[in-house]
């Protein structure tokens, strides 16, 4: 199936990290970094629409010699949102690094900000993890080794030390809060965990997770945790992406990339799905449950069902580079990709994607059916001796 899709370039702005305000506010964060390559590191406000159109509505430009927004997350059903912020390597060296600010960005809005540290001293890490739970309850902010966990709107905060491998993603149930790093899963139980019940106390230790190894991929091969993310209207499918390591001594350039849908309530396989020969770089799920959107390092955008798994549309070179963000907008009617060339790619979802294979499925199923009843009806002939 076709989709229609428009590039938009956004000159000097390398994107890194996007959130969607509501279906027709976009937020992206980009720049230069923290080297002195002259190009500003910013958030920007865009106003985007069902004609594919993009539009600047409001800017704020960040401090010098602080980095570039890596990472960024809505907090659900407000106009704020938070972002992982590296300050100045001064400030950083004096234990002063302000990671994440809460912040709102808009047209005639207010821009109150409160900063919070959740990193340390490292001024060569960065929070690449930002995540809201779906109540709007608790963050989950990560760099490659540190994890914080904050409450909201105070932003209070618990620290811990992950050992089990880089830290590369993390996702929120009502109950759990699961990091996914280079090696295992990680399963933290939170606070008053039953619906109802009031949580023990604003800030409490991460400690003790259950620890969920790798699967086994086919035809043996091995790789590293890339994304962990629930299904959106049920916390007993969780989705995770292997990009795979060619063996040692083997010369390869492929890394290839499986996608894996688990049962959480137990945490076994239900799906494996090898999704591409490249590793991916980018990874979201419609808010309707429906579609899973990838970007893969070979510069394409692809859709899956989320259910089967099955390839359901591909834009082949989305971007020069390969896309850094991928996000649906709450309608699940748009599609958003971004990349480091400074390119922003606007996809409108097709009305009906992904129907056509599932009816196909079901008149397939139908066709078998009833071509094992008239198989079992004539060995019941044959056997008769009437035919």
């Amino acid at each position: 199936m076709r989709a229609r899709h428009t590039a938009h370039s956004v000159p000097n702005f390398p994107i890194y990290s996007a959130a969607f305000l509501s279906p027709g506010e976009l937020i992206l964060g980009g720049g230069g970094g923290a080297s002195k390559t002259g190009i500003i590191n910013k958030l920007r406000l865009y106003l985007v629409d069902e004609y594919l159109t993009l539009r600047m509505a409001d800017e704020l430009h960040l401090k010098i010699g602080e980095d570039a927004p890596m990472s960024m997350a809505p907090i659900p059903d407000s106009s704020f949102f938070v972002c992982g912020i590296n300050s100045t390597v001064e400030k950083i060296e004096k234990g002063e690094n302000r990671k994440l600010p809460l912040l709102r960005l808009g047209r005639r809005r207010e821009r109150p900000v409160s900063f919070v540290g959740t990193l340390g001293k490292d001024s060569d890490d960065f929070q690449k993890v930002t995540v809201v739970s779906p109540d709007g309850t608790y963050v989950a902010a990560a760099g490659s080794k540190e994890l914080a966990l904050l409450t909201v709107p105070d932003l209070e905060v618990t620290k811990t030390y992950v050992d089990q491998g880089e830290i590369y993603d993390a996702a929120f149930s009502e109950t759990e809060l699961v990091v996914a790093t280079t090696l295992n899963l990680l399963v933290y139980s939170l606070p008053g965990n039953k619906k109802g019940e009031e949580k023990e106390s604003s800030v409490f230790k991460l400690e003790n997770p259950s620890i969920i190894e790798r699967p086994k991929l086919p035809g043996g091969d091995t790789g590293t945790f890339r994304v962990g993310k629930y299904h959106p209207h049920t916390s007993d499918t969780f989705y995770t992406v292997i990009n795979t390591i060619p063996a040692r001594g083997v010369k390869s350039t492929q890394r290839k990339a499986y996608l894996i849908r688990w049962n959480s309530a137990g945490w076994k396989v239900e799906r494996v799905r090898k999704v591409g020969a490249k590793a991916l770089t980018a990874f979201d799920i419609s808010d309707n449950g429906k579609w899973i959107a990838y970007g893969s390092s070979d510069c394409s955008v692809g859709l899956l069902d989320a259910f089967t798994l099955a390839p359901l549309l591909n834009i082949l070179k989305s971007h020069e580079f390969p896309p850094t963000i991928l996000k649906f907008n709450p309608t699940s009617r748009l599609l958003v990709s971004g990349s480091a060339d400074s390119t922003v790619r606007v996809i409108a979802i097709p009305d009906g994607l992904g129907d056509n294979s599932s009816s196909w499925s079901y008149s397939l199923t139908v066709i078998l059916a009833l071509f094992v009843l008239l198989l079992a009806f004539a060995v019941q002939l044959l056997m008769r001796g009437a035919i």
